[in-house]
């Protein structure tokens, strides 16, 4: 369970603020207007986020492992870079992961 929450002094919390679990917050804002297909759009940046964070990987491991900098990583997990396919085999191998491109 992910709660967000902030213990730093110089931030007063309003005592009227309602504190909810991550997945609750994020359920709700699936349903917004257009949020889905946001989310939907970065599908691949998200997977590979989330797959790097399950390997306890920084970026710059990341890159390191691919031959690669940091920005790269950055700039591809933030939907900045268009990568091409042997560029995406190459993080997918590094994230013992496979890579599979659908056209439909």
């Amino acid at each position: 369970m992910t709660y967000i929450a902030y213990n730093h002094p110089m931030i007063k919390l309003n005592p009227k603020l309602k504190f909810i679990r991550y997945e609750d917050w994020s359920r709700e804002v699936m349903k917004r207007p257009g949020v889905k297909a946001a989310y939907d759009a970065l599908e691949l940046e998200f997977s590979i986020i989330r797959r790097r964070i399950e390997k306890d990987m920084s970026q710059k491991q990341l890159a390191k492992k691919i031959g690669s900098d940091q920005s790269v990583i950055s700039r591809l997990e933030a939907g900045n870079y268009n990568p091409s396919i042997k560029f995406l085999k190459r993080v997918a191998k590094a994230l013992d992961a496979k890579l599979k491109v659908t056209l439909l």
